[in-house]
């Protein structure tokens, strides 16, 4: 695994447990925040690895549309927009806590989707 691919994977895990450490103090939008840059950073190790381009939202989005057309997941896609919905709340806070938490685990469970594709990139 190259460097930077186990830094992002490394900061993906620290934010999803900072986003969990935020929701328990109802701080939403840190939750958010934390919850959105735990699913970036763990697109962005997977992209590293496979020398994909992801500087950038939209670039983001089409690491996940290669890797549902590799893996023919296409739960990775719907997990990833709600994501993207939390970093939206992060400025927005319009979530409640029991949407933000729901948000979470949707991105812990694309992380456990993630997670093994960089052992197979």
């Amino acid at each position: 695994m190259l460097e930077s691919t186990n830094r992002y994977a490394t900061a993906s895990r620290e934010y999803l447990g900072r986003a969990w450490q935020y929701l328990a103090e109802e701080d939403l939008s840190q939750a958010s925040e934390k919850g959105w840059g735990a699913a970036a950073e763990m697109v962005k190790a997977i992209a590293e690895e496979r020398g994909w381009p992801y500087d950038g939202h939209r670039l983001l989005y089409r690491v996940i549309d290669n890797l549902v057309a590799e893996t023919g997941d296409t739960e990775l896609s719907s997990l990833f927009k709600v994501a993207s919905h939390l970093h939206t709340n992060y400025y927005e806070n319009w979530y409640s806590t029991a949407s933000v938490q729901l948000s979470i685990q949707s991105v812990q469970k694309l992380l456990g989707k993630l997670e093994p594709l960089l052992e197979a990139g």
